[in-house]
């Protein structure tokens, strides 16, 4: 086993991307994982291109280096085999919200009833201590709650939510954090605890973390909002054949481009005079920029720029990445060879560790694939675990 996490055991009762994100995460820097799903199974195994029932293309990014166990956990028997599992584990993360884990009597005072030591991961959509806590959420919903829909109608003029499940993604590299402080601690005190990872409390502080802006100070030196962020003019500038990201930020990088792209008479006008003055003049700023850029092809600015200290990057699209050819000299597309599913194609591990490198040790798990072989390392016997099938309680692999 490899990574810094190797020997740490992982409960996952989580569906859609959050959480299984956040658990794959910690499952390729080494945990071991066993995803409990429910006898539906995760929603997401239905959706995106699929070679098998069950296997889409959203389930498989988000669950390498798992095993899966199917438990009824409405079911005394299911109930009884998570917290035997719970028992033996380092941590659990979920995705329910509080009123259904005290429903099924899983809460954390369940709990740690089996187990005082274990760090218990509740992760939703609203923290439980305010009036939201009830309420469902996707990350859509968080989306608009928590202000990065209305950016988009600040700038656009409407409001849209982002083409990326942002609130998901960002709420799960807290898990992964939380979790491991929560481990730290525990490592050096012994003592477990509860944690809670609401999805609305993280994304705002994501937003706000450069647009609360003026409203820093008390009383508000100005409106929410980080200006340059706003302007409409900000986006990949448009070329002879294509478009180009460039960004003449800092003063040293203002001086370059416009020396470089045959515009001194920039370098005179107070309006560009300093980083300060720039974003006070945004949007003279960027449409600047835009008429200089609109002169020449992508390829010769990229020629003009390529030993500059401007950022200058190419406008790739989705299929781009996959052949770029810094990702492909990097190794950061991985193959896999999923026993049922073919070759697949995953992104690598996106930190690297000099003395304990995570990998890819699992495919996703098929729905239930190893439902009997953790029941037996958790003590059940055959015959109880063929009761479990009968009844419900659990379920295997089905063939594909």
């Amino acid at each position: 086993m490899s990574g810094p996490l190797a020997g740490v055991r992982i409960v996952e009762l989580t569906s859609v991307v959050l959480g299984p994100w956040a658990c794959q995460i910690l499952g390729d820097l080494g945990a071991e994982i066993v995803k409990v799903e429910s006898p539906q199974g995760d929603s997401n195994r239905q959706l995106g291109p699929a070679r098998n029932p069950g296997m889409a293309a959203l389930y498989l990014t988000c669950n390498r280096n798992k095993r899966s166990l199917v438990l009824d956990l409405k079911q005394p028997a299911g109930r009884q085999a998570l917290l035997r599992l719970a028992a033996e584990a380092d941590v659990m993360v979920h995705n329910f919200r509080p009123q259904a884990m005290s429903r099924l009597r899983l809460a954390y005072d369940d709990v740690i009833a089996v187990n005082p030591e274990i760090i218990y991961c509740a992760t939703y959509g609203y923290s439980a201590a305010g009036p939201y806590g009830d309420k469902a959420a996707y990350d859509d919903s968080i989306q608009a709650a928590a202000g990065v829909a209305a950016l988009q109608q600040m700038v656009e003029g409407e409001p849209r939510y982002l083409p990326t499940v942002v609130s998901d993604k960002t709420t799960a590299l807290a898990v992964v954090y939380a979790v491991m402080a929560a481990l730290f601690h525990r490592e050096r005190t012994g003592v477990g605890q509860s944690i809670e990872v609401p999805m609305f409390e993280n994304t705002v502080s994501f937003v706000m973390a450069e647009h609360l802006y003026g409203q820093v100070f008390e009383p508000a030196e100005g409106a929410a909002g980080y200006t340059r962020l706003m302007s409409a003019h900000r986006r990949p500038y448009k070329t002879v054949d294509g478009y180009i990201a460039v960004l003449p930020y800092m003063n040293s990088h203002w001086r370059e481009f416009c020396e470089l792209a045959g515009r001194p008479e920039l370098l005179a006008d107070e309006r560009f005079a300093n980083l300060a003055s720039r974003l006070h003049n945004i949007d003279a700023t960027y449409d600047e920029v835009a008429k200089t850029m609109a002169g020449k092809t992508t390829a010769e600015w990229l020629e003009i720029l390529a030993d500059s200290s401007v950022p200058t990057m190419v406008v790739n699209s989705l299929e781009d990445l996959i052949d770029d050819p810094h990702l492909q000299a990097t190794g950061f597309w991985q193959q896999l060879e999923h026993p049922t599913e073919g070759t697949l194609r995953m992104p690598g591990i996106p930190v690297s560790f000099s003395k304990t490198p995570g990998a890819i040790r699992r495919h996703p798990p098929r729905h239930g694939e190893h439902s009997a072989e953790v029941l037996r390392e958790l003590g059940f016997s055959d015959r109880e675990i063929a009761a479990m099938e009968e009844s419900g309680a659990t379920s295997g692999a089905d063939s594909p």
